[in-house]
C-alpha cells in the first residue's frame, strides 16, 4: 500500500468541506477497497515468499522447470497488477480524479493479459482460445491508443483563451 506523503491527511481533511456527498462517498468506498486490497496483497506476498523460499530452499522448486518459472512469475504479476489497481484508487481518495480513469483501467487489463500469456501453456490450449487471447489483447491495445491519441491532440489543441487574444 503506497505510504502517504506528508501533509497527505491534512490536505484531505482540508478538502473534505468542498466535496459533494457524493464525492466523499467516492474517497470513502476506494479508502475502504485500498485497505481490502492492501490487505490481499500482503497475504499474497506472504504466500508467495514463503513457498518460494520454502521451495528453494527445501529442493522443491526448481526455478529452471518452465512450470515453476511460469508459475512464480504469474504470482509476481497478480501481485504487481494488484499494486498498479491500488495505486489507481490513490486519486481518488485524495480527490484528484473523481473517478477511476479509463486510460488506467485498460491498461491494467493489459497487464492482466500479458499475466495470462505469461503463463500459458501452448499445448494445453486450442487455437481459437489463443485467437481469442490476440483480440483481446488488440481491442485492448486499439482502445488504450485511441484514448490517448485523443488526449494528446486535446493537450495540443489552442484553448479557447489565447484563440481569442490571437
Amino acid at each position: 500500500m503506497p505510504v502517504p506523503q506528508p501533509g497527505y491527511w491534512r490536505q484531505a481533511r482540508t478538502a473534505w468541506p468542498m466535496l459533494s456527498y457524493y464525492q466523499r462517498f467516492e474517497a470513502m468506498v476506494a479508502l475502504v477497497l485500498t485497505a481490502v486490497i492492501g490487505l490481499i496483497i500482503l497475504v499474497a506476498l506472504y504466500r508467495l515468499t514463503y513457498g518460494v523460499l520454502g521451495g528453494l530452499l527445501g529442493g522443491i522448486l526448481d526455478p529452471l522447470n518452465p512450470r515453476a518459472f511460469q508459475y512464480v512469475f504469474g504470482e509476481i504479476m497478480t501481485l504487481l497488477i494488484a499494486l498498479e489497481f491500488n495505486h489507481t484508487l490513490q486519486y481518488v481518495i485524495r480527490g484528484d480524479q473523481s473517478i477511476v480513469q479509463t486510460k488506467v483501467v485498460l491498461l491494467i487489463a493489459l497487464l492482466a493479459v500479458a499475466r495470462k500469456f505469461i503463463v500459458l501453456d501452448l499445448m494445453d490450449n486450442s487455437v481459437g482460445h489463443l485467437f481469442a487471447l490476440a483480440a483481446i489483447t488488440a481491442a485492448l491495445g486499439a482502445a488504450y491508443w485511441l484514448m490517448r491519441e485523443r488526449d494528446d491532440r486535446l493537450l495540443k489543441r489552442p484553448h479557447a483563451a489565447e484563440v481569442e487574444e490571437r
